[in-house]
């Protein structure tokens, strides 16, 4: 088998050697690694397509993998699975006219940024991990990030792909049309399928207008109720492209590791950082009809917005320095919201004494990035279930933008009915009838 797989993709490009292959064997959790494994690094679609047929016919797992910085266990190889790494599927071609941007599926976020960017345009995804998180990640995933609340998840913005299924067979719609109903919307399908049931390979991306002056704001407010409610009216603002959460414990935490300084004065209850277009003066006025605002830091030059989004962004590396961590991402209904805010750290003292509570995100969506350090490994299953429960019983969905994965997989009923499930199993058995596309993954084998 390496043997074919090297004559398909030259000797150099499938490792199988411990120091060349360990830091694909991890993922940045920390929680999920392999002793062992072989990465297949195709260069084209065409040796994607040939890499799957090889091991369809010999009945070997595959495990695609782009910048390994999944949450959720999605990108290790724990069964003894190739891992088919993405990273040399490069190509950025931009359509000005179009307003799209045609990706290969190893290029990173950050240089998409950077390709929309030179043509006057830009990409409406964005996230802490621009710089290694790469395109057919975040499509595979169906990723999320700072820009939800103004430009929508990446399946949004995906228009067509090009994939390969586990028989080799090649899927390519890549003509850029938006309107074309001429059957089934495979990009919506692929997005989100977290590698089970093709492999991307090419992506033609949705570019909006570049934005124009901005200005940042970071909120204090009396507590996380105070916050979600503010997030609430946030959304009402004109122009708002970002409504950001965190508490604390989380900044005080970022200032420990950074070193970075106050943002306000005083210490407040829970934080809100608001992006929105125009000046620090329309900012302001618009901070004064939110509720429960109790002080502000505001900035609209490029240096002074960079260092409030620090306060947010550098959340996960600073959480990272206290050990593996449990990263429950959820989203919650804004009803609800705020009782998941107020009870889950009195839940998880309960069942943990001495595990810290780390909690931020996309508040304005819903969404909560939980994480929780300090859990040992005998009580990590019964903490994650109480967690994903409350959420369920809370009316939230326990996968919010990092998927299922292998983390979550037990839990998918609480979020899906057993016909949805049913109806999982049959699109996956039509387009990997093999079952060897990441085959322990969502649904498992």
């Amino acid at each position: 088998m390496l043997d074919e797989l090297r004559g398909i993709v030259g000797p150099e490009h499938v490792l199988t050697e411990p120091d060349l292959v360990a830091g694909h064997l991890r993922d940045w959790t920390g929680r999920f690694a392999a002793e062992a494994g072989v990465v297949v690094r195709p260069a084209d679609t065409g040796q994607v397509s040939a890499v799957l047929a090889a091991c369809a016919a010999a009945g070997t797992a595959v495990l695609p993998q782009g910048g390994n910085t999944g949450l959720v266990g999605a990108s290790v190889p724990l069964h003894g699975e190739i891992v088919l790494h993405t990273g040399r599927l490069h190509g950025l071609e931009v359509d000005e006219v179009a307003g799209q941007l045609l990706a290969g599926a190893g290029e990173t976020i950050g240089a998409v940024h950077a390709a929309a960017a030179s043509a006057g345009l830009a990409y409406g995804v964005d996230l802490a991990s621009r710089d290694s998180c790469t395109v057919g990640g975040t499509v595979a995933t169906n990723a999320g990030g700072l820009r939800v609340l103004r430009h929508g998840d990446t399946r949004r913005q995906v228009i067509g792909v090009e994939a390969v299924l586990s028989d080799g067979s090649v899927l390519s719609h890549l003509g850029g049309l938006t309107r074309d109903n001429t059957g089934y919307h495979l990009p919506s399908l692929l997005a989100g399928s977290e590698g089970t049931l093709a492999v991307l390979t090419r992506v033609r991306l949705r570019l909006v207008p570049a934005p124009g002056p901005s200005a940042v704001a970071v909120l204090g407010l009396a507590s996380p109720a105070d916050a979600v409610v503010a997030a609430g009216f946030a959304r009402r603002i004109a122009g708002v492209s970002a409504v950001e959460f965190f508490l604390p414990a989380g900044l005080a935490l970022v200032r420990e590791v950074t070193g970075l300084g106050a943002v306000l004065p005083e210490e407040h209850g829970a934080y809100l950082l608001l992006e929105v277009d125009g000046s620090a003066e329309a900012l302001v006025q618009a901070c004064e009809d939110l509720p429960g605002v109790q002080d502000a830091a505001i900035a609209d030059d490029a240096p002074g917005r960079a260092a409030l989004w620090a306060y947010r962004e550098r959340h996960t590396e600073s959480i990272a320095t206290r050990g593996s961590v449990i990263k429950l991402d959820v989203t919650l209904p804004m009803a609800t919201a705020g009782e998941y805010l107020d009870r889950l750290p009195s839940v998880v003292a309960g069942l943990v004494p001495d595990a810290r509570v780390w909690l931020f995100g996309h508040l304005a969506d819903g969404n909560v990035h939980t994480n929780i350090t300090g859990v040992p490994a005998a009580d990590t299953h019964r903490l994650e279930d109480t967690v994903l429960r409350m959420v369920a019983d809370l009316g939230g969905s326990i996968a919010s933008e990092h998927g299922i994965g292998l983390a979550k997989r037990e839990w998918l009923g609480l979020g899906r009915s057993e016909a949805e499930i049913e109806a999982f199993r049959r699109i996956k058995w039509a387009l990997d009838p093999a079952g060897i596309l990441h085959p322990h993954a969502v649904l498992g084998p």
